[in-house]
């Protein structure tokens, strides 16, 4: 089912760019303590979450929160929904993706828009007695949902939310590619450039691209060929996008889901937004026209800057919780 978003921002916070630059600044650092858990993966690697609360009662809900490409618990969209959740008592989680804790991950490989096992793996280690939400944002959202299709009816999720997810990856890597676009792209490769050049020293012995090839990547379709594919196991950067891209899992979803999007999203074009056919009844597409990539603002009463997003979720969430939790 595809519904109109409620969501509607004044007219000078229409422009795509400005909600998506913008709301990379607001809420951030805002020193919420947090106690951290690393989990021990099956491969002997490692990745971190960061927990708020401890909750008083054991059927209260635990929600972990996946977050965007080189994002981490200090990405604005993270850091104001734990500040609506420190009020809660609510067991919230970030998981950081292997490598994006701030501490380098052991292994090779780090982490890429379609690893689903170790979600899957951190899942199936929560101790937790009341319901299992999700939430996932761009990249993480993108992970979410092929994880939801992939399990099914089987899930252990009873709930998610996946907001602003490259459907199409090839797409997707193409619009950056495009206009205003180029300076998301141009931010995002350099800092994985970064992390490279890091596992380059770490790992010396593997085949890596010259110093100087790694120099001219401008855009995702080179950095996926040549890096995240052959790194991760993919046979090319073709084949990374059609195996990992969220949309054609949509319709083997089994559990109550919440797709927010916007239209003006510069990370992705209009046409790789999913139809009403490509769904499965489990899942809602709410869609907005403006918004943004993790925008989405709106001013509040005070005259400042807040997010939609930051009632919208935890309002569904507590909707589906209270369903759940009748059932206990």
């Amino acid at each position: 089912m595809i519904i109109q978003s409620d969501y509607s921002p004044p007219a000078w916070l229409k422009n795509c760019h400005v909600q998506t630059v913008v709301g990379t600044w607001i809420k951030r650092n805002s020193n919420i303590p947090v106690h951290r858990q690393r989990v021990e993966l099956a491969d002997d690697d490692f990745l971190e979450i960061d927990w708020l609360n401890h909750p008083t009662k054991d059927a209260q809900p635990t929600l972990l929160l996946l977050h965007g490409l080189e994002g981490s618990i200090e990405s604005s969209y993270i850091q104001g929904l734990l500040k609506h959740y420190a009020t809660t008592d609510w067991r919230v989680g970030v998981m950081h993706f292997r490598g994006c804790s701030g501490v380098p991950n052991r292994k090779l490989r780090s982490y890429h828009s379609g690893d689903t096992a170790d979600l899957h793996y951190v899942l199936n280690q929560l101790k937790h007695e009341g319901p299992l939400f999700v939430a996932g944002f761009s990249l993480g959202g993108n992970v979410l949902l092929k994880y939801l299709g992939e399990q099914g009816a089987d899930c252990i999720i009873d709930a998610a939310i996946a907001v602003s997810v490259p459907f199409d990856l090839d797409a997707a890597a193409k619009r950056l590619d495009k206009g205003l676009s180029k300076c998301y792209r141009w931010y995002l490769i350099r800092e994985l450039k970064r992390k490279t050049r890091m596992k380059m020293v770490q790992f010396p012995d593997y085949e890596w691209i010259s110093d100087e090839a790694l120099a001219q990547i401008k855009s995702f379709v080179d950095f996926d060929h040549l890096l995240t594919a052959p790194v991760n196991g993919f046979a090319s950067g073709k084949a990374y996008y059609d195996e990992c891209s969220c949309g054609q899992f949509l319709a083997h979803i089994k559990k109550p889901t919440l797709v927010i999007h916007a239209k003006d999203d510069p990370f992705m074009t209009p046409d790789a937004i999913p139809t009403s056919e490509s769904l499965s009844d489990c899942v809602t597409l709410e869609l907005s026209d403006n918004g943004g990539h993790m925008g989405f603002l709106r001013q509040n009463r005070s005259g400042g800057l807040d997010r939609y997003l930051d009632d919208r979720i935890p309002a569904w969430f507590e909707e589906r919780a209270a369903l759940l939790l009748a059932h206990l």
